[in-house]
């Protein structure tokens, strides 16, 4: 058994050490009930799971959700229409979200997916040192795709 300041007091009998328990007002939590003897604590087991719970919502606060953003482009996409692309993928990653950008080919444009990696490869050259390839362009079906993070 452990007191409340967590020094040992030694191997006790149940009725001893519930009513030691009793005595000081608080409960006896059984700490590792598989030992051999089984080990317990004296303590406040109300305030103990009150500063358990607010030890996860800090941790829970504390911590970044990252967001997969997405961005369609085609094969066949103009320059410009590019440009307006790359600079909201650019807000994206200085937000600290992931993007994933992806290109559809349709119909005969399946059959010129080097076009579609073209795209990709000026679309990233575009976005500069803003962007960190994290999974390069591959095909998946009818599209390509790749994920970008944010550069650090």
């Amino acid at each position: 058994m452990v007191a409340e300041d967590g020094s040992q007091v030694g191997i006790l009998p149940l009725a001893d050490a519930l009513r030691m328990a009793d005595e000081k007002e608080l409960d006896l939590v059984n700490i590792s009930p598989k030992a051999n003897p089984p080990v317990c604590k004296i303590m406040d087991y109300g305030r103990f799971k009150f500063e358990q719970d607010k030890r996860q919502k800090e941790a829970r606060k504390n911590q970044k959700v990252i967001v997969l953003k997405e961005m369609r482009l085609s094969a066949t996409i103009d320059k410009h229409d590019m440009e307006v692309k790359a600079k909201n993928v650019i807000k994206f990653l200085v937000s600290g979200d992931k993007v994933k950008v992806s290109i559809r080919f349709k119909g005969r444009q399946l059959s010129h997916t080097d076009q579609g990696l073209a795209v990709m490869n000026s679309f990233l050259e575009m976005l500069g040192d803003h962007a960190a390839v994290e999974k390069q362009a591959k095909m998946e079906g009818r599209s390509m795709f790749m994920i970008l993070a944010p550069k650090n």
